[in-house]
């Protein structure tokens, strides 16, 4: 069986591509110096404790697997500046070949960072266009296609995401088994801390402090299935915790996967809502949105049906402190 087709059928449970080289001291250089434009990261990078990175860095392509940074404590980005969904402090990224064809980037890991903005991982649609998410979701075989262009085993471990101004993490369409482990979520988002969008799958969210303020739900799990959501620690400062529901329509794009068969166990919730202590909720949209009717004239998902569909979660042994 080929990478991709265990991929396709869910069977990966454990990946084993070599790893990158490690970076040579003038890679370090680079990547540590000052300059405005993005880093292009390829190699494995491990940083001493006295180094920072203030420039953007992009991990981009199938010949970036492998890559990883182990930040020893420092930092990555600037403190206090504004990051916009655009242009994010850290991103891992697919790169189209042609019409049909994406290379993606898997097996990287992230470690002992204070990642000062935003993380973006993200495979078709990347671009801020849509066009090819539109065009693809207009097909049977829309689920598959999108995993299999997205990037998948992205470890995040031990960071620490200050936000200051987009989704500090935000988990593109398609993208699978991401893992966010043993880490930090705090600042100021403007949105969501978290978000699973469409078509993503596999993902862990575990043993971590979510206190990112918001003006909305901390986790959105948006047509996003197979997560687990376990051992976290909430501090909602009075909004939802994690909602699952699809958002049918936006953008035209059609959504094809529910929220469904996630396991959302064990997490402590403080600081609710008093009047409306929504800790986790599903079917939490049920096709209340005005663009639901973008996506009509075709036999699947959300096309034909504007609800969403959460079933099988398994949601037990959450606790509100």
């Amino acid at each position: 069986m080929t990478v991709l087709a265990a991929l396709l059928l869910g069977a990966v449970e454990a990946w084993s591509l070599p790893g990158a080289r490690p970076c040579t001291p003038s890679e370090i250089a680079a990547l540590t110096g000052e300059a405005d434009a993005p880093y292009i990261l390829t190699c494995r990078a491990v940083l001493t404790p006295n180094q920072t990175i203030t420039r953007p860095v992009r991990i981009i392509g199938a010949e970036a697997s492998g890559a990883g940074l182990d930040c020893a404590g420092g930092s990555v980005g600037q403190a206090g500046v504004t990051v916009a969904a655009s242009a994010p402090t850290l991103a891992v990224w697919s790169r189209r070949i042609d019409a049909d064809t994406w290379s993606r980037p898997t097996d990287i890991r992230i470690r002992n960072c204070l990642i000062h903005g935003a993380v973006r991982i993200w495979g078709m649609g990347g671009d801020g266009s849509y066009d090819d998410l539109r065009a693809s979701s207009r097909t049977p075989e829309h689920t598959a296609r999108l995993q299999a262009a997205a990037p998948s085993h992205v470890m995040l471990e031990r960071v620490t995401i200050r936000a200051s101004g987009t989704i500090p993490l935000y988990v593109g369409p398609g993208v699978t088994r991401l893992s966010l482990v043993r880490s930090t979520l705090d600042g100021r988002s403007v949105s969501t801390a978290i978000y699973l969008d469409a078509e993503s799958a596999d993902n862990l969210i575990e043993h971590n402090l979510i206190r990112t303020e918001t003006p909305r739900e901390k986790i959105a799990v948006d047509g996003s299935a197979r997560n687990r959501i376990v051992g976290n620690r909430f501090e909602l400062g009075g909004r939802p915790g994690v909602l699952l529901y699809r958002n049918c329509g936006e953008r035209g794009v059609i959504r094809h996967q529910t929220p469904s068969y996630n396991t959302i166990t064990d997490n402590v919730f403080s600081d609710a809502g008093r009047l409306r202590p929504r800790l986790v909720v599903e079917n939490a949209r049920q096709g209340r949105r005005s663009y639901c009717s973008a996506d009509r004239g075709y036999p699947w998902g959300s096309s034909i049906d504007d609800h969403d569909g959460a079933s099988n979660n398994i949601v037990s042994q959450n606790f509100r402190k």
